[in-house]
């Protein structure tokens, strides 16, 4: 049988592991970037690309193997002058795509929210 002690251990425990889980899937959403832009250049080797937001910000993007592409046939279907929209996180390294689709072809489309850029 269990100790009223050790039952109440566990259910704070249990408790304090719950709202932690809740706590990072908060920030882990919070995080993620929803950016628009032209593709200006890409890196195969470094496995990142470059674009040029609507106003005017140069960023640099890594992708990996998690990276989702949308409507386009990898990393490799990125090129010069495509509109992309991405949505990434920030990393010690920079920005990493999660998703990478072409633009207003049924993302989200619109200026429409704190993290568009």
């Amino acid at each position: 049988m269990i100790s009223k002690r050790t039952s109440t251990l566990l259910a704070t425990a249990i408790l304090t592991g719950t709202m932690l889980l809740g706590l990072l899937a908060i920030q882990a959403q919070a995080a993620l970037r929803h950016i628009d832009g032209t593709v200006v250049s890409k890196n195969s080797d470094n496995r990142t690309f470059r674009i040029v937001t609507q106003n005017g910000n140069k960023l640099r993007i890594k992708v990996n193997g998690a990276t989702k592409f949308d409507r386009l046939a990898g990393f490799g279907a990125l090129h010069k002058g495509l509109r992309v929209e991405v949505d990434a996180v920030s990393t010690d390294g920079g920005l990493l795509a999660k998703q990478v689709e072409p633009q207003g072809e049924g993302g989200g489309g619109g200026d429409d929210g704190p993290n568009h850029t």
